[in-house]
């Protein structure tokens, strides 16, 4: 198995005020699946990517990776492992604005010691003929695929994504979707990505609900939709 998780515990505050965020979550991946996080708000979701990217850490259990147990890393090792094997997409694109869509990405690939070659990435991202363009000269959708781009550039063995076409509409959407859906396809990365839209869990390998801070179900679809054939 390539990432488990065992006994995952978070909490936050101190006596009456203390809340239990993750209450033992237990979840395992082989490498190159895509798993897509469901749950109410308050359920553990963005919790859990954030301890898996070692942004957070847990109060119990253990977390590995490729074999690497990342729970005992000191703050200059849990660097070198967002460096070396996480790339993060989010809802906001957080890209540099003075720099081009290139030179964004090229950001990414400073941080890497495989980087991917970056002008095969962009004409996998479709952003050949914006390579040069600033953030403010491109669509909602262009600068998701940049910050793709940025993330994936690395060549991660997890690629974390939180709510990544939240702030998009419908039909840059299910081109972000199917951007992913490539990158898993083309670079084998595992994927794992927290949203509240019920029809992505169609297009994954491995479909888990969170509720109150636990795995209530983990189920593997058989057959996967491609993102041109969700609708929502």
């Amino acid at each position: 198995m390539f990432l488990e998780m065992q006994n995952i515990r978070k909490s936050y505050g101190e006596g009456e005020s203390r809340v239990e965020v993750l209450r033992g979550v237990e979840l395992s991946l082989e490498k190159g699946q895509f798993a897509v996080l469901f749950g109410p708000s308050g359920s553990g979701k963005s919790t859990l990517l954030n301890i898996l990217g070692g942004i957070d850490t847990a109060d119990e259990g253990e977390i590995r990776i490729g074999g690497l147990s990342v729970g005992g890393l000191n703050e200059k090792e849990l660097s070198a492992y967002r460096r070396d094997h996480l790339g993060y997409v989010f809802q906001m694109y957080n890209l540099i604005p003075n720099l081009t869509v290139r030179e964004n990405i090229e950001v990414g690939a400073y941080l890497s010691r495989k980087p991917l070659h970056v002008d095969e990435l962009l004409e996998t991202l479709g952003l050949s003929k914006h390579a040069n363009k600033v953030p403010n000269q491109l669509s909602g959708g262009q600068q998701q695929r940049c910050s793709i781009g940025r993330a994936i550039v690395k060549n991660p063995d997890i690629l974390l994504c939180d709510e990544p076409t939240g702030a998009l509409d419908y039909n840059t959407s299910r081109e972000i979707l199917a951007l992913i859906e490539k990158v898993n396809r083309v670079y084998g990365n595992t994927i794992v990505m927290v949203t509240h839209n019920e029809a992505i869990g169609q297009m994954a390998d491995v479909v888990v609900r969170l509720r109150d801070g636990k795995v209530r179900s983990r189920k593997e679809n058989e057959v996967r939709l491609s993102a041109e054939e969700l609708e929502w």
